[in-house]
Formats: structure tokens, sequence, C-alpha cells
């Protein structure tokens, strides 16, 4: 099967690290066109889609899991799930919601097999051990949101971040509605804590 032909599902990872180099003759194309050409196993046009939203998407990853090797690691699970679903894809939504929606489910469904999930309480008051104030003391939002232990900083991101109601999150997590907005109203204390401990 020639390049042009095969299917996005039948990529390697290591494929989407190569999609920098590809993509320059759709840079211009509209999302729809670029779609339309992906669901016919254009790589081209899949690259330019990998190019429009992997920083994106890797910002994302960054706000959840707050390790740069993990959101590396969804960014990769993300692209090549949304580009194994395509035909799915009904444009409903703009393509770049649709792949955080993905990205999002993915690292809940990581978090949710984790063992630190175990235990609520310590889950929820633990702290990592990373500094929350950027160069020239100024404050880092991605700092502090790091320094909230990993079940905090997602309902967090989730909620504030990226529109999730607490039934969605719950739901998502394997948990309830109550240990949602629990779990929010803690992180909301804390980093109102360090903020104020930082003079912001």
């Amino acid at each position: 099967m020639s390049a042009s032909t095969s299917t996005p599902a039948s990529w390697p990872t290591r494929a989407l690290h190569a999609m920098w180099r590809f993509g320059r003759a759709h840079a211009q194309d509209s999302e729809a066109q670029l779609i339309a050409a992906a669901r016919r196993g254009n790589r081209e046009a899949l690259s330019a889609l990998y190019r429009r939203h992997a920083g994106a998407a890797f910002s994302l990853a960054l706000r959840l899991c707050g390790d740069p090797d993990q959101g590396q690691d969804l960014v990769q699970d993300a692209f090549l799930r949304a580009f194994d679903r395509l035909d799915r894809y009904r444009g409903d939504a703009p393509f770049g919601a649709w792949l955080r929606r993905i990205l999002t489910n993915l690292a809940a469904d990581r978090a949710r097999s984790d063992w630190r999930w175990v235990h609520d309480g310590e889950v929820i008051d633990a702290l990592s051990a990373g500094e929350g104030a950027g160069p020239g003391g100024q404050i880092d939002a991605l700092g502090l949101l790091s320094r909230l232990a990993p079940a905090a900083r997602m309902v967090m991101v989730m909620y504030e971040y990226e529109g999730y109601s607490h039934a969605e999150i719950a739901g998502l997590l394997g948990r309830t509605e109550v240990w949602s907005k629990t779990t929010l109203s803690r992180a909301r204390a804390r980093l109102a804590g360090w903020l104020e401990g930082e003079g912001a």
C-alpha cells in the first residue's frame, strides 16, 4: 500500500513526529478541506491538521497531567485516536474542540486507573514540590496548577478551562458530583492561598 493511500490508523506513533516536515501544500486550506482530504488518507492534510492543533493540544495536556513527557504522550495518543476516528467527526463542533474532548477523555481514563486516585483525602491535600513563581517573581499559572495534586488539577482544568460540568467530570473519573465539587472547592482555596502568599 502506498503512502498516499495508507490509512491513518496504520501509521506508527513516530509518524506524528515526522508530520512537522509535511503539510506545506495544505497550509492555507480550510479546516473542512483538510478534514475531507484527511479522510481520504492524505498524509499532508493530516500533517497540516497536526501542525495547526499540536501546540494547543500540548498546552491542555500539560495543564491536565503536569508533566511534559506525559503531556507529549497524551498528545500523540489523542491525535492517533482522532485520526483513526475521523469518519466519526460530524463537524458540529470545531475540530480543535473535538480533539480537546478526546485528549481530556484519554487523560481521565489514565487518571481513573492511577493508584493515586484511591485515597480521596490524600489526593486532595497532597502537593508536589514544584515552585509557583516564575522569572522576576511573576506568578506562573501553570506552575501553580502543577502544585495541585493530580485529581485537583484535573478537576480544575476540566471545569474551569474546558467547561465540563460536575456531572460529566464525575462520570469520566468514576466519582460522584459531590466529590468533583469538593475537589474543585479545595483546589480553588489552595490556589487562592498561594496567590495571596505570593502577593498577587
